[in-house]
């Protein structure tokens, strides 16, 4: 940002803060702290675990592929500060209400409204954002970004143990939504969209989405992101009923571990944006999914606390990329004009993974007694997402075709 005139640089200031703050709330805070109140759910309301996984689930698959590629088309037209704004009111209103359910009913409407939020104020609208503002040095400014979500995730599991032993844990998940909305509205509502000096281009409309549609490329980078986050996903939603119902860990200590994994995910994601602006995406990418695909056997099987939470550090660093990168890939194989719709598309595709996986690892456990097979599964996702990456195609071997409509779309 050295270059740039100095309200250029202020304003890119901004729009870090912005996303960092808005990732911290409505992923950080609501998707990864959520699943630290499974547990209560199932001891104090009766339900089992593939209820309480698949409010995530049923709300991602009706929530993502109604409105995850209308965001998309939204926040390409409208830009993305609008649709945030809203995405933030709902993820913490989310909580809010889910704090109060007694019935499955309530509980998946409010889970409904939570996946809503997070369509609209959580990755799309940011990835969108700091695409807009930043053509150098992007990877770095991604990479700043995201750590909203380690930073969120990793203090919610110990902010919500603390609330939860002076309020309940209705009264600490009713805090957390207020505070979401505190954190991050004010920022939203203070940041603007890019002028046209520092946008990659207007007119979004020009660019149409056929041409990415028929490249091979664009069902590998879905398929390898579904796999991945499927994985990722799967794990940290029966992650804490694992460790407390099944291996008996004391609450301090699963939120601990917890922290750590975020804790671990802001290194990974300091480092994966690090190495995006220096080596091949393509490149970056297999190794963060290569770490997820290597790293659940040693969080889910492990003999001894020592090898737990080192699988939790080592798993939190592949975590930390895993988001990041993928618009960063699309970025670079189709070009920033199409993020918004395309990256609506492909976090739908992602959405569907990290709403079904989660339930069906928990069915497996309410079925057969055991983890062992639904985690399994989950590494042989993981793995199938790491070989979809390494059949992408390298940045110079993306048809010429398609190079020149992105080329002239955004010289317009």
């Amino acid at each position: 940002m050295s270059g740039l005139p100095g309200d250029v640089r202020r304003h890119q200031a901004l729009v870090l803060a912005t996303a960092f703050l808005a990732l911290f709330s409505v992923v950080g805070c609501a998707l990864y702290g959520l699943p630290f109140f499974y547990d209560f759910l199932v001891s104090d309301l009766g339900w089992t675990r593939r209820q309480v996984t698949s409010g995530n689930a049923l709300s991602k698959l009706v929530v993502g592929p109604i409105f995850g590629f209308l965001a998309g088309v939204l926040v390409d037209r409208v830009g993305p500060r609008r649709v945030m704004i809203v995405g933030i009111l709902m993820a913490g209103g989310a909580l809010v209400g889910l704090s109060g359910v007694s019935t499955l009913g309530a509980f998946y409407a409010f889970y409904f409204l939570n996946a809503l939020g997070y369509v609209c104020g959580g990755p799309l609208p940011n990835q969108v954002l700091l695409s807009r503002w930043f053509s150098t040095g992007r990877g770095k400014a991604m990479g700043i970004a995201y750590l909203g979500i380690g930073v969120g995730g990793a203090l919610v599991p110990l902010v919500a143990h603390a609330l939860t032993q002076s309020l309940g844990w209705r009264g600490a998940m009713r805090t957390l939504g207020i505070l979401m909305v505190l954190f991050a509205l004010p920022a939203a509502l203070w940041v603007r969209e890019p002028a046209g000096a520092t946008r990659e281009g207007t007119g979004a409309g020009t660019v149409s989405m056929a041409g990415v549609f028929r490249r091979p490329a664009f069902y590998l980078l879905a398929l390898g992101s579904m796999c991945s986050i499927g994985a990722v996903g799967g794990t940290m939603q029966n992650l804490k009923l694992y460790l407390s119902l099944d291996r008996g860990l004391a609450q301090g200590r699963v939120a601990t571990l917890l922290s750590l994994i975020l804790a671990g995910s802001i290194a990974g994601r300091l480092l994966m944006g690090w190495l995006a602006d220096r080596w091949p995406k393509k490149r970056v990418m297999l190794l963060i999914y290569g770490i997820v695909a290597a790293t659940i056997p040693l969080l889910t099987f492990a003999p001894s606390e020592p090898v737990l939470f080192s699988g939790a550090l080592l798993f939190g660093i592949g975590l930390g990329g895993d988001y990041m990168i993928i618009p960063l890939m699309a970025a670079e194989l189709f070009g920033v004009r199409v993020l918004g719709r395309l990256m609506g598309v492909i976090l739908t595709a992602d959405g569907v993974a990290e709403a079904v996986a989660p339930m069906l690892v928990a069915g497996i456990r309410d079925r057969f007694g055991s983890y062992a097979g639904g985690f399994g599964l989950l590494v042989g996702l993981a793995a199938l997402g790491a070989l979809a990456v390494a059949l992408l195609p390298g940045v110079g071997s993306v048809p010429a075709t398609l190079a020149r409509e992105t080329v002239s779309a955004e010289a317009g």
